[in-house]
């Protein structure tokens, strides 16, 4: 006759639901994986399995009932660790996205909009393309399964544990934060000099001839010489997003190792 005592039934729970909720919460928000029209049972089904994969290679968990206040304590860390990591993974589609805004605007398209489901909002149709642009070369770099291999690497670099965090990691989620707005102005800088260089000469030949109407005329020509710019600029767009991709996974791996209170430093 089997029998299970209380402690093994909480130390089977522990070693299940703590890595469960990390993964799931990475999930939920990373990049594709963590988009509104995907599926919650596909969500939870793909975590069950990581878990199930991941759980028995983690080693001990600690001994602490999963029901206590320290308990609760661990769970929130973890989906805290899993929001962090995919954050960092969601700056990329963020700077783009914001590229594609500034881009629009430039063009004189920022009234042209979709409905964008992965932020529940409104977005340019530039900013749509290269959203999606954005999601099939992520995909064709093998970024997905970069982010698997971060997952299964967070564990080593951030155990899980009751003890706080360490506030340099999140400092340095802060600061790569900011790669948004720098990102975001590299990608659009093409095309922003472009039409600045076509606005100067709309505004020449319109001192040159004025009955010339500016918005008849402008309104194409900048659409033109922003959709031309644009399609010159593709073929560099793939290198960038290498390099941000690697540059995210190096920077989530930063943090993890920062916010380890174990790390020296």
């Amino acid at each position: 006759m089997i029998s299970v005592t209380s402690a093994q039934l909480s130390a089977w729970l522990g070693a299940f639901i703590w890595p469960f909720s990390r993964i799931i919460a990475l999930v939920s928000s990373a990049p594709i994986l963590g988009n509104p029209s995907v599926p919650v049972r596909l969500k939870v089904g793909l975590s069950v399995v990581l878990t199930l994969v991941l759980a028995p290679v983690l080693g001990s968990m600690p001994a602490v009932e999963p029901g206590s206040a320290i308990g609760l304590l661990i769970l929130a860390q973890q989906i805290v660790i899993g929001v962090a990591i995919g954050t960092t993974m969601r700056i990329i589609f963020t700077a783009v996205e914001m590229a594609g805004n500034i881009a629009g605007m430039q063009m004189g398209l920022g009234f042209a909009t979709f409905f964008d489901p992965q932020n529940a909002a409104q977005s340019p149709v530039v900013a749509q393309l290269l959203g999606l642009l954005a999601t099939l070369f992520f995909l064709a770099l093998n970024g997905h399964l970069y982010m698997i291999e971060l997952l299964a690497q967070s564990f080593n670099a951030l155990p899980v544990s009751p003890q706080p965090f360490s506030a340099a990691g999140w400092r340095a989620l802060a600061g790569w934060g900011g790669e948004i707005f720098l990102a975001g102005l590299l990608l659009s800088m093409p095309i922003m000099a472009a039409l600045l260089i076509t606005n100067l000469a709309l505004g020449i030949m319109t001192r040159a001839a004025p009955q010339l109407n500016v918005f008849s005329v402008g309104f194409p020509i900048t659409l033109a010489a922003g959709f031309v710019v644009l399609a010159i600029a593709l073929p560099y767009f793939a290198p960038l997003l290498d390099r941000m991709l690697h540059d995210a996974l190096q920077m989530a791996m930063q943090v993890l190792r920062l916010a380890n209170p174990a790390t020296p430093g």
